[in-house]
């Protein structure tokens, strides 16, 4: 091209007649069929492509589908190795695909001679540009560990408060047990003092046997039912000389004895050590109460080690195949101290997935900012569905929905911005749907769609059942070239 041609194009227009016949010496002309591809994404980046004439469309390959960001057909806009000038310090290859949508012609710039000209006659340009590539990345690798570290701390917290509660209600249960143990020591020296004869003491201990039994396997009472029944029993133990009935009364109820059992117990043992045969039957059935609850506690511990075990994916290798359903059930245990009771879960999961090759650990993190967000955009009270299906058989997809404020038509198309957050000041670093983009899109070669309207917001997580290459991508969130409205291959 020559130099008055190249002096047209609004990129060039405020460079020097030696600039631009430095250009005109190096670039040329090339044409492209309508349908045809320009260049492809992941290719190494090789040309600075300048639009001429003709109409050209930008495009993304998300989840195998190559999806058109931007088209247009303004003379002068430019794509391609956009990034030359930063060298080998970034990986020198196509962030996105360029397609002729009609016959195009193009000034085409081999990468190294535009690497060249930017080094060359805009050096203090060039500082700048690399200050905020490199410092952006610095920044935002730094404040991405700083966001771990916050939801870290934050787990951290909701899981000590969650370990806490099955651990004291197991140290307090195993007090008690140590008291009823005692106990039941006691009365059984009263009761095998020698005046009871050993066929009826045989009798007692079958009685105790069928006592623990009928306690593990006793049915679930109303308040009303409860009451009732206490009243029942102490009435009856009452009128037998029992002491201090309402004792021991709930214990009994609690372990599902009733009025006819006891009275085969005064049968056994006789009215004069009713008292005693009682009170010992009731230490038998509290303690066996009581290891219920140390079993459920510990069990309960358990099941919360097992869930943080399963959310951190610390003995797993980084990528492997996960169950998807495993790790959103971890990340809800996880983050149960964060959700208020007034907020319902309803889970909706198809079971008949299969497992997908994925880095569980981070897809971890994905759900954490999704369920975390969906919870403050609720406050109190809604409901938080999580939901899974699979679409054209090839791609799974989680769904997190709230019943929230929703999200403004203004403030949409910003939510995957670094940084961007509509909490207030220190309440949010504006990273969590950033880091969740970039796991999601980058590294799983998936997506993420966001439906929202008051009452009914969703984010919707496409993960390909199957691993797809690398393209070399390093966001697949498209950017724009500062003063040009054209494609734009990269922002630097």
């Amino acid at each position: 091209m020559a130099p008055g041609e190249l002096r047209e194009l609004f990129l060039f227009e405020k460079l020097d007649a030696e600039q631009l016949r430095w250009l005109s010496g190096r670039g040329r002309r090339e044409q492209r069929a309508g349908g045809t591809a320009v260049y492809r994404e992941g290719e190494p980046a090789t040309c600075f492509y300048v639009l001429l004439s003709g109409a050209v469309a930008l495009s993304r390959v998300l989840h195998g589908d190559d999806v058109e960001v931007s088209r247009t057909e303004q003379r002068g806009v430019y794509a391609g190795a956009t990034q030359a000038y930063l060298g080998d310090r970034v990986d020198q290859v196509y962030k996105n695909s360029l397609r002729a949508v009609s016959d195009a012609e193009f000034f085409v710039l081999p990468a190294d001679e535009f690497a060249t000209a930017v080094r060359t006659w805009f050096p203090m340009a060039l500082h700048l540009l690399e200050g905020l590539f490199f410092g952006s990345r610095a920044a935002n690798s730094l404040v991405n560990e700083r966001e771990r570290l916050l939801a870290l701390g934050s787990l951290s917290a909701g899981l000590t408060h969650e370990l806490n509660n099955p651990a004291a209600a197991a140290v307090r249960a195993t007090e008690a047990l140590r008291d009823r143990v005692a106990g039941m020591r006691h009365k059984l020296a009263l009761i095998a003092d020698g005046r009871l004869d050993g066929t009826r003491l045989h009798q007692l201990v079958e009685l105790q046997d069928t006592a623990v039994k009928q306690a593990a396997a006793a049915p679930a009472l109303s308040a009303m039912q409860t009451s009732d029944a206490e009243d029942e029993l102490s009435d009856w133990l009452e009128e037998r000389g029992v002491a201090k009935p309402w004792d021991i009364a709930p214990t009994l109820v609690a372990g599902g004895v009733g009025v006819p059992w006891l009275a085969t117990v005064a049968d056994t043992v006789g009215e004069a050590y009713l008292d005693s045969a009682v009170r010992w039957l009731a230490y038998a059935i509290d303690t066996e109460l009581l290891m219920g609850e140390i079993d459920d506690a510990v069990t309960r511990v358990s099941d919360l080690v097992g869930a943080a075990k399963k959310y951190s994916q610390l003995d797993r290798a980084p990528q492997q195949t996960v169950d998807v359903h495993e790790l959103l059930d971890a990340t809800l245990t996880m983050l149960r101290a964060k959700i208020p009771a007034g907020i319902g879960i309803v889970k909706e999961y198809d079971r008949t997935l299969p497992e997908i090759p994925a880095y569980g650990a981070e897809l971890n993190q994905v759900w954490t900012n999704l369920i975390a967000n969906a919870v403050d955009a609720m406050g109190a009270s809604g409901t938080l569905t999580v939901r899974t299906w699979a679409e054209d058989g090839r791609r799974l997809l989680v769904e997190i929905g709230d019943t929230g404020t929703g999200i403004a038509p203004e403030v949409r198309p910003r939510i995957f911005e670094p940084f961007f957050t509509t909490k207030g000041v220190g309440e949010g670093t504006g990273l969590g749907l950033d880091i969740s983009y970039r796991i999601v899109v980058n590294k799983h070669h998936g997506d993420i769609r966001v439906e929202s309207r008051p009452g009914d917001t969703r984010f919707i997580v496409c993960l390909p059942m199957v691993q797809e290459p690398d393209g070399g991508a390093t966001d697949g969130r498209p950017g724009a070239a500062p003063g040009a409205p054209g494609p734009w291959a990269g922002s630097a």
